[in-house]
């Protein structure tokens, strides 16, 4: 992550900079709440609009209200997942803004350095029976500032592989758990796998899900086995030049344009619905599959050249620091992440604690998946993995980032030329 600067650049979060420059960044914890019972409100903006979840998120609220007459309601705004930041932003910038909001991954930089969030860690350490020590050190780094919480990873969600063994057997190749018995689960042979079932079926092989050409940076599933990045450790320059990412974009434009193990530019083929054989997905995903009418397995992600790797993927929940009532804001995120909430919320995000990384818990909670692909899959692809990199200007170095590649996805591109032009628009934004 980039290191604390202010967020001169920062297009979507330049506007959450001015509406908080009257904060002066992060402060010291609110005192207790004393409302008078009825009189709080809380908002909680999300991108999920799945039933389910809002139903369990709101018993949870329907809990917490029973102990505490000061809150009249607590509502679960949803927003669109493809303009939530935007649409969060103008909403804080207009003094609109929630008390509480999901966060993803990619804008932690810019929210935790914006000041624009309330710190948790001492009202989480204050809350009995919270066990604050149980939450993974590695999976609360990029949501900390000199040793304060600022956001609490909710989901924490390992990519995997998706396989559908329906496809591959009418393809005549083996099952996906075959073919890591056989030593075949790395990109080089699942490659051969991809190309053989459209050449058989028709069907698409191996799909990076949600990448679809606009958003290059899901790509890091794929490009992490090769042992690349997209900048230096310390966020001041670009290494899509290096060897690692040459080699690991030339073998996926022969997947695309040689091979066709992946399918081309224009097409949108959805493995959930028995487009394609195999996918790259986080596992919260696996609830798409409640209904599936083929046959499924999931696996780790193959191995690469640099050998065996995993990818995890986060959001958070926090406090808003200019919410109305910012300490009741904080009081309900610790219980709402409190243990037990956070074993009922298993069930669809993998926690950030480290007593419910077990097979028993998320067994418990996670019907659809057996115990075997828990431990083997789920929790294996959860040890020992740092967060994605990230860095502030998210928005506007995504943008840079996809017109820049955006000639890799023809023919007869040149992959050595295109990722050189990465570095040229997007070096600027780093020496920053």
């Amino acid at each position: 992550m980039k290191p604390a600067k202010t967020l001169t650049g920062v297009t979507l979060l330049a506007a959450v900079s001015l509406a908080l420059s009257a904060c002066g960044g992060p402060g010291p914890a609110a005192a207790p709440t004393s409302a008078a019972p009825g009189s709080v409100s809380l908002r909680l903006t999300t991108w999920t609009a799945d039933a389910n979840q809002l139903a369990l998120f709101k018993s949870i609220a329907d809990e917490y209200k029973t102990t505490h007459p000061e809150i009249k309601d607590i509502t679960f705004d949803s927003l669109p997942s493809a303009d939530y930041t935007k649409t969060l932003t103008t909403q804080i910038a207009g003094g609109n803004g929630p008390d509480l909001a999901w966060v993803p991954e990619s804008d932690a930089p810019d929210f935790v350095e914006s000041g624009a969030l309330a710190p948790l860690t001492d009202t989480f350490k204050a809350t009995p029976g919270y066990n604050y020590d149980d939450l993974k050190t590695d999976f609360a780094k990029l949501w900390t500032r000199d040793g304060e919480l600022y956001a609490y990873p909710f989901s924490t969600s390992p990519f995997v592989m998706f396989a559908n063994d329906d496809i591959l057997k009418n393809a005549g190749l083996p099952s996906s758990a075959e073919l890591k018995a056989q030593g075949k689960w790395n990109w080089n042979d699942l490659s051969k796998v991809g190309a053989q079932v459209h050449e058989k079926t028709g069907k698409d092989g191996i799909i990076i899900r949600d990448f679809n050409y606009a958003q290059p940076l899901l790509l890091l599933s794929l490009w992490k086995g090769w042992g690349a990045s997209p900048w230096s450790e310390d966020g001041k320059k670009c290494t899509f030049a290096s060897p690692e990412m040459t080699g690991a974009f030339e073998y996926l434009h022969e997947g695309i344009f040689g091979s066709k193990a992946f399918p081309g530019p224009g097409t949108s083929p959805d493995f959930f619905a028995g487009g394609s054989a195999l996918t790259v997905s986080q596992i919260s995903r696996a609830s798409l599959l409640k209904n599936a009418q083929f046959g499924w397995n999931v696996l780790p992600l193959p191995s690469g050249p640099k050998g065996d790797y995993s990818v995890i993927g986060q959001a958070a929940m926090a406090a808003l620091q200019n919410s109305k009532n910012p300490e009741a804001a904080k009081q309900f995120l610790a219980y709402f992440t409190n243990p037990d909430n956070s074993r009922q919320l298993a069930q669809y995000f993998p926690p950030p604690r480290t007593s419910l990384l077990n097979a028993e818990t998320l067994t418990a909670t996670n019907p659809l998946l057996s115990k075997d692909q828990i431990q083997n899959t789920v929790i294996k692809s959860l040890e020992n993995v740092p967060p994605k990199p990230q860095h502030t200007s998210s928005a506007d170095l995504a943008s840079k980032i996809k017109v820049a590649l955006d000639p890799m996805w023809q023919e007869n591109a040149d992959v050595p030329g295109v990722l050189k032009s990465v570095c040229t628009a997007i070096d600027p934004i780093l020496a920053v």
